[in-house]
């Protein structure tokens, strides 16, 4: 059921998550795959890095009142206890400021292994 209900997400984007998940599928290169809308245990989280633990939540307006804003503390507090780190982002932030929010991403994110050196580095004496 939950699959299910995620697929009809991942069909129904909203224009912020459609936006946020072109720039994220471009981290691939760098190692980090994302997934949209997975079933994580009881919720579906709207992006995650499953191997870095890190889940990105796109907040709109819904997101602002009391009640709302104590169960996405509650999810949150949940998603933490099972070993994964939540960031959230407005749906202005993705529309008005995308690569602040794509530079807050990659902070969360280990850097990339650096390129092994040509050569390997020995040294050779001609003995």
């Amino acid at each position: 059921m939950a699959n299910e209900f995620a697929r009809s997400l991942r069909r129904n984007q909203t224009n912020a998550e459609i936006r946020l998940w072109r720039r994220l599928r471009q981290l691939k290169g760098q190692g980090f795959k994302f997934r949209r809308q997975v079933p994580i245990d009881p919720f579906i989280v709207d992006f995650v890095c499953l191997s870095e633990r890190l889940i990105i939540e796109i907040d709109g307006g819904t997101h602002s009142t009391d009640k709302e804003l104590k169960k996405d503390a509650a999810r949150e507090v949940y998603l933490q206890s099972q070993g994964f780190r939540v960031i959230r982002f407005w749906n202005g932030d993705v529309f008005e400021n995308i690569d602040g929010v794509m530079d807050s991403i990659l902070a969360a994110l280990p850097p990339p292994p650096a390129p092994p050196r040509e050569g390997g580095g020995e040294t050779t004496s001609g003995e």
